[in-house]
């Protein structure tokens, strides 16, 4: 199959291409840096420069590559976050679940097509009421922060312009928090400094619910849902949601970093910002029965537990 892997530069990109490659498809990688070329040929897939925000570039970039599938993976969010500007930490992220899916989708019709998967995302934006382990059914959040309101409706906007495009088969990935080489979890980058250095503090009662992935196991999804997922939106999480005040010790013990501080929810409000408050004490985890059972996928890091410490070791 002939696949275009758009923001294929990205953490699950750089991890995705050779599992494509590998599997005998033949691979175009999108990036919008002339100078990432290079790494995408090392990778196996063949490179194009365009902006995913300009629509004239995305319509050449699809037609040229006439590709029978292609993957969103834009993301903006390669220079770390900073919940207390949550808004404009986001901000590009958002246009690219907007603006770049609408212009993807528009250059996808023209060339007629047939597999759409975009990346969205279980980490919090699931309503914050009823069980603490949500479906592919249950609803997002319908009542967010201020803060975060822009980025929910960023992902209801890509999620519903991908599953009601009827003219190819469109897959929506809700990946859990991505951790593993070269994500923002990796317990050798700063999330490890940042524990060491005891500026991850566990806010309130640490009962908000995190779903992880494995960076590899991510990748595998995705290529399962491009081989042969069908319509319709799925969580991509291990087998083991856990609250932030259970994962986020064992994490700072894998670190080899001391156990982490313990703040109220107001002290973590100043410090961090109101959405990590929520994420903190709040958030939902997400279910990957659907996954399992209409992909075929199974994690081979069932649990954070096991990936984090062999990423660790």
């Amino acid at each position: 199959m002939r696949i275009m892997v758009a923001g294929a530069t990205g953490a699950l990109g750089r991890r995705l291409i050779p599992r494509l490659v590998g599997a005998g498809h033949e691979v175009v990688g999108m990036t919008r840096t002339p100078a990432k070329a290079a790494s995408l040929e090392a990778l196996g897939a063949r490179p194009v420069v365009a902006d995913a925000l300009d629509p004239d570039a995305v319509a050449r970039a699809v037609a040229d590559a006439e590709p029978e599938a292609v993957v969103h993976q834009l993301t903006a969010l390669s220079g770390g976050f900073d919940l207390r500007r949550f808004g404009r930490t986001f901000a590009e992220t958002n246009r690219l679940r907007t603006v770049g899916t609408d212009h993807l989708l528009a250059a996808g019709r023209a060339v007629g097509v047939r597999r759409f998967v975009a990346q969205s995302f279980a980490g919090w934006p699931y309503a914050r009421t009823d069980g603490a382990v949500k479906s592919e059914d249950d609803p997002l959040d319908t009542q967010p922060l201020d803060e975060m309101r822009e980025t929910v409706e960023a992902i209801r906007h890509l999620e519903r312009a991908v599953t009601e495009a009827t003219w190819t088969t469109g897959i929506v990935l809700r990946y859990g928090n991505f951790y593993g080489p070269g994500t923002s979890l990796a317990l050798d980058g700063e999330t490890g400094e940042m524990l060491r250095r005891r500026k991850f503090p566990i806010v309130g009662d640490g009962r908000g619910v995190w779903s992880f992935v494995h960076i590899d196991d991510a990748a595998e999804a995705t290529a399962l849902a491009i081989e042969r997922g069908g319509a319709g939106i799925y969580n991509i999480v291990d087998d083991d949601p856990a609250t932030v005040a259970e994962w986020l010790p064992e994490a700072a013990r894998m670190a080899g970093a001391p156990a982490p501080l313990r703040v109220p929810r107001l002290v973590g409000r100043l410090v961090a910002g109101a959405p990590a408050v929520v994420m903190m004490t709040e958030a939902r985890g997400a279910s990957n029965a659907k996954a399992k059972r209409e992909l075929g996928w199974q994690p081979r890091h069932a649990s954070w537990r096991e990936g984090m410490a062999q990423a660790a070791a």
